[in-house]
């Protein structure tokens, strides 16, 4: 019996292995960078820079980290509902390295997401570029699996444009940032609460279980609560569990559940553009237009449309009248006709989900 929201200590492989099989909806992973660093790297003022030099993200060679990611992927896939997914962050260090392992183990990669810093730490030997983004692969555990996407969330949390795979979202730092008494950094490689808002958000529903294999100070756990998940978090080190239950027990528990999913519009309750008509949110001999004005058709009272242009006569539904009237083989007649309100074009969708709101 799987049981979440609690922080899990010791070795992130073994502890996997103790999960029941096909239990885990998603995993986001933020594994050691390897990053092979050698001596200290100082600023032009010759102050020490707080990088990452601790002993987890020590590996003797490729083969050895290499060895690793396979292990801890190989446990990932066990764990992971069939529809489950992964989500892994890394840098030009090791990304390349983990995406060559989770698909020679089965992952199937849906997408690499580019996310790039606002506010990245810069090149202070000036030998490289400024390293300013990191990538992060997006996986199902299998080729065929039926993934969640929640592609009207994204969709809306961007201003109603579609979600693109470059994030440009600050490190994490001000208040955010935990640091210890000294005001030194207590885990070098934190992420952004945005950044890990965006992953739960668009790949969970309310309730799913979240798993973190390497949980640092738990920036995942306490955004899966925020978000009304279940999380798990595995840590080796007592020290980062202790600050992430901390952490976790501060934050507030998410509001009601019906704030917090946005169902996919094909799974909203169906409304005919003729309930839009008869409900008077539109009359009968209205004028609807595309976004640039170039085709126009008007409202008949029965719901359908009638227009005219250089490709002819066209009557039928909103949907079919689009198309037409565009030369298209298809159109989604509620993004595509507008109305005019007050002087600005409005899609009629808005007036669809006026009576959807007034359904629940």
């Amino acid at each position: 019996m799987l049981e979440p929201n609690r922080i899990l200590l010791g070795d992130c492989v073994s502890l996997m292995n103790g999960l029941p099989a096909g239990s885990v909806d998603m995993v986001f992973a933020d594994p050691p960078y390897n990053l092979q660093l050698g001596g200290e790297l100082l600023r032009p003022n010759h102050t020490r820079v707080d990088g990452v030099d601790d002993d987890w993200d020590k590996f003797q060679d490729f083969a050895t980290y290499d060895a690793f990611t396979r292990d801890w992927l190989t446990a990932v896939r066990r764990i992971l509902k069939p529809d489950g997914t992964l989500w892994v962050i890394g840098s030009y260090h090791n990304i390349f390295r983990v995406g060559a392992v989770l698909q020679d183990l089965g992952f199937w990669i849906l997408n690499d997401i580019v996310w790039r810093k606002t506010n990245p730490m810069p090149n202070f030997r000036g030998t490289r570029f400024a390293n300013a983004h990191e990538t992060m692969i997006w996986a199902s555990r299998d080729k065929d699996a039926r993934y969640r996407f929640n592609y009207d969330s994204m969709k809306n949390l961007n201003e109603d444009l579609q979600m693109r795979s470059d994030w440009v979202l600050p490190i994490c730092s001000g208040s955010e940032r935990l640091r210890d008494e000294k005001g030194q950094k207590i885990h070098p490689t934190q992420k952004p609460e945005a950044l890990l808002y965006r992953v739960i958000l668009s790949s969970t529903r309310v309730g799913d279980v979240v798993l973190d294999p390497f949980f640092g100070t738990g920036t995942t756990g306490a955004v899966a609560k925020r978000l009304g998940r279940k999380w798990i978090g595995l840590e080796r080190e007592e020290g980062y569990a202790r600050m992430a239950q901390a952490r976790i027990d501060a934050t507030e528990e998410a509001p009601d559940p019906a704030l917090l999913d946005a169902p996919p519009k094909r799974q909203a309750p169906r409304i005919p553009f003729g309930a839009v008509v008869e409900r008077g949110l539109l009359r009968p001999g209205v004028t609807l237009y595309d976004l640039r004005k170039r085709v126009a058709a008007h409202v008949k009272a029965d719901g359908t449309l009638v227009g005219v242009n250089h490709l002819g006569n066209h009557a039928g539904s909103i949907h079919r009248v689009g198309a037409a009237m565009t030369g298209l083989p298809a159109c989604n007649g509620w993004t595509f006709w507008h109305y005019e309100d007050h002087g600005q074009l409005k899609p009629i969708d808005v007036l669809r989900e006026q009576i959807r709101a007034e359904l629940h």
